[in-house]
């Protein structure tokens, strides 16, 4: 009898990997949800930086510079978080039902 992982294909005693199955939970993030997310990124960091120039109007002296420094470096990085694409980890997502690609074993003499 064939193990629980293998099945016959067609009546033949060969047995045949059965392809893995996926959960919806297993499926990457979609890429409108993943472009969403990012957009959502740069937004709040360029809003956070329309705060830093708002606020060089009412800061005095040598503080001048924090909020100096805000509005000309995080534009940077509000750049690099919009274009960094998070890997979630997942291994990739094969169709389901794919045939699988036959290797006849020269070793096996035509024995399963």
């Amino acid at each position: 009898m064939a193990p629980q992982h293998m099945r016959n294909v067609a009546g033949y005693h060969r047995g045949v990997p059965k392809p893995q199955t996926s959960a919806i939970t297993s499926l990457p993030t979609s890429p409108d949800d993943e472009r969403r997310a990012r957009m959502i990124k740069y937004a709040a960091a360029m809003g956070v930086r329309m705060i830093c120039i708002g606020a060089c109007f009412f800061t005095p002296g040598w503080w001048l510079l924090v909020p100096a420094l805000g509005a000309i470096v995080l534009p940077y990085f509000a750049v690099i978080a919009a274009n960094t694409v998070v890997n979630t980890g997942r291994t990739a997502v094969e169709r389901p039902g794919a045939l699988l690609p036959f290797h006849d074993d020269p070793l096996s003499n035509g024995r399963a």
